[in-house]
């Protein structure tokens, strides 16, 4: 049996990619796509119609789909989520640039239908994040520096991936201090923080690296992207272990880790 999904921003990049890895799998079937304006823009991606946003609550009502994913913006994904959840449907968000009002947003509509949210879908930075976790651990007093790169149409800075290993890096540091966003002048390393750089450039579907720097040795942890797919294949898989759960808040981690 296939789960089936809504998917919303169906003509972005992101939205594309997901109807193109639904489109080749057994297991899922796309049951309706929006985007905010389709107007002038592609009416279907893949054979899948696209309508415009304002039918999504009808769609989720006529469609019933098992999850919504969604890949557009910090608002626009709560409205959606919103929707869902009034409806009964899961939802899988990997919408990074969140703040904590619209995460907490998140938070409370997962008390009605269950919500899944993660700042990146491939399962080779779930593996980075625990090596950061274990090597920040193991090389204490050692400088960390976090950079990032993506296409040049990427909004928020530092990416969502970019945070969430940072917030990785303080839970198995304490000392650490601040976050320090590139570096201009007069700008000496302080004990305890952490360099954080933030690039833009081209199509770069998304790089990641980790710098851990000592006196006379350096390692360095990278993840490199080569095509969206990999995200949306991971959001695919995210929909079919979140179908029919129970209400609550879910993260990939649980996903990859087989939590029944």
């Amino acid at each position: 049996m296939s789960v089936s999904v809504a998917v919303t921003g169906a003509t972005g990049r992101m939205g594309r990619a997901v109807i193109d890895a639904a489109s080749a799998r057994a297991d899922v079937e796309v049951a309706a796509a929006v985007n905010r304006d389709p107007e002038g823009g592609d009416d279907a991606v893949a054979g899948v119609p696209v309508a415009p946003t304002q039918e999504f609550d009808a769609l989720l009502r006529e469609r019933d789909p098992d999850a919504l994913v969604d890949f557009t913006g910090p608002e626009s994904s709560q409205n959606y989520v919103a929707v869902a959840a009034e409806a009964g449907v899961a939802s899988v968000v990997g919408t990074t640039g969140f703040d904590d009002r619209g995460e907490a947003a998140l938070r409370e509509l997962a008390e009605y239908a269950p919500v899944l949210k993660a700042s990146n879908f491939a399962r080779g930075v779930q593996a980075l994040l625990g090596a950061v976790e274990s090597a920040v651990a193991d090389l204490p007093g050692y400088d960390v520096e976090v950079t990032e790169t993506h296409h040049n149409g990427k909004r928020d800075a530092p990416s969502g991936t970019a945070n969430t290993i940072l917030d990785e890096i303080e839970s198995a540091r304490e000392e650490t201090t601040e976050r320090v966003h590139g570096r201009e002048g007069d700008q000496p390393r302080e004990p305890g923080e952490i360099g954080v750089h933030a690039r833009r450039a081209g199509n770069v579907t998304g790089e990641h690296e980790v710098l851990l720097a000592g006196k006379h040795e350096e390692v360095r942890l990278t993840h490199r992207a080569e095509n969206r797919g990999v995200f949306a294949e991971g959001a695919l898989d995210a929909a079919v272990w979140l179908a029919g759960r129970q209400p609550g808040w879910y993260d990939f981690a649980d996903v990859l880790g087989g939590e029944q």
